[in-house]
């Protein structure tokens, strides 16, 4: 897989013009999670979850708060604030202003033969600038694929089928109906007006992944979404931004993923389960269907309920 950019950020940008009351000059040219970004980059760092990832940063400066900022290195420009996700959304939306929307690809074409030797078509196929689709792959008809995006070798993307911000490993099975690569739902309630979080990652579907109808997974938000190797998602998943599911994982029907999920290796889950955001499914998990998981789970554990406990615990207050 190449790596693309689909957004690219304005700037570079002093912090004093990033962040009111702020009286720092340096120059900032992007905005990054704690540990992918470098001394030209702003991070933030809002929870202790991402203690081992702060302490390691090598980013210019990072939002954060008095408590947390003990953790960062030296090296790193602390910006104190009340509301670090408030700063980061306004922030975001500086280097991203188009990235907030979904906006239209308004270079779409039918695709030429000569462009895409030994891909086959369906009827009224739309692609748009500087798309690379592999050899032997099939396309459904009423399929959109919009600018840059990338597909491997081998791969059967049905019909009805939106593709936009992604890279596609080879074999991979995309079936009808799926949207791939919009923004995720994240924003900031306000008063008058929410504020939303610019989205500029990408998604990543790795190879001999199948995604079944009707999935919709986002891209990410400042990070990117990640589905791993050989993994099977079921009709209805949706995967929320930022989200990274391993390897060889099975994902039953109308599943959910809330925003910045990790799931490990090898791990099933049933139907109408539902994981919430920033938490950890380790691997080789079994999360029973229309479980509630809301804290983290570690290696090897059986999980039913809501919300989730381990499946002995589930049978013990059933039996009750």
């Amino acid at each position: 897989m190449e790596d693309t950019i689909f957004f690219k950020p304005k700037g570079p940008f002093s912090l004093n013009k990033l962040i009111d009351a702020c009286n720092y000059i340096d120059k900032i040219h992007d905005i990054k999670i704690l540990d992918k970004a470098n001394e030209k980059d702003i991070t933030f760092f809002e929870s202790s979850r991402y203690s081992e990832h702060a302490k390691y940063t090598k980013a210019k400066a990072c939002i954060t708060t008095q408590k947390l900022s003990e953790i960062l290195p030296k090296s790193c420009k602390k910006i104190l604030v009340k509301n670090v996700l408030l700063e980061v959304a306004k922030i975001s939306k500086k280097f991203y202003p188009d990235a907030d929307i979904d906006y239209p690809d308004l270079s779409l074409k039918k695709p030429k033969k000569s462009n895409y030797p030994s891909v086959k078509f369906g009827n009224n196929v739309l692609i748009g600038k500087k798309v690379k689709i592999g050899k032997k792959s099939i396309v459904g008809s009423n399929t959109i694929i919009e600018h840059d995006v990338q597909i491997g070798k081998n791969c059967v993307i049905g019909s009805n089928i939106l593709l936009k911000n992604s890279i596609i490993g080879n074999n991979v099975v995309i079936q009808d109906g799926c949207k791939i690569g919009l923004k995720g739902f994240g924003f900031i309630p306000m008063k008058n007006k929410n504020l939303k979080f610019a989205h500029k990652g990408n998604v990543y579907i790795h190879d001999d992944v199948e995604i079944a109808s009707s999935c919709t997974i986002d891209r990410g938000s400042i990070d990117d979404t990640i589905i791993g190797q050989n993994t099977y998602l079921d009709n209805q998943v949706h995967v929320a931004h930022n989200v990274k599911i391993g390897k060889n994982c099975m994902i039953a029907g109308q599943v959910g993923f809330a925003g910045s999920s990790i799931i490990g290796n090898n791990v099933s889950i049933g139907g109408q389960a539902g994981i919430s955001g920033h938490l950890k499914v380790g691997n080789n998990v079994k999360i029973g269907g229309g479980s509630g998981v809301i804290k983290d789970i570690t290696d090897n554990e059986v999980v039913m309920g809501y919300p989730a406990i381990t499946f002995r615990d589930f049978i013990k207050n059933w039996k009750k």
